[in-house]
């Protein structure tokens, strides 16, 4: 009997989201615009660890190297 009791509690609160969902698209409200896709960007690779990661996010060495910590920063010689 309770199986059959949350089964009806599972249908009534899906025809709820159902007709909430139809109200809000009958209103004309307007669809969410899609998410605009992520720009590539440069990847550079640390030269102690051949970790690949994006330009931004790299910790620059005195010689123009990009390293992706400050540890392998120092480790490479800088």
């Amino acid at each position: 009997m309770k199986y059959l009791l949350l089964f009806a509690l599972l249908v009534v609160a899906y025809a709820a989201w159902r007709g909430a969902r139809a109200r809000a698209i009958d209103e004309g409200q307007p669809p969410r615009p899609p998410a605009a896709p992520a720009l590539p960007q440069d990847m550079v690779r640390c030269p102690v660890c051949s970790v690949h990661l994006p330009r931004p996010e790299a910790v620059p060495g005195q010689s123009g190297r990009l390293y992706c910590s400050p540890e392998h920063r120092r480790l490479g010689g800088n």
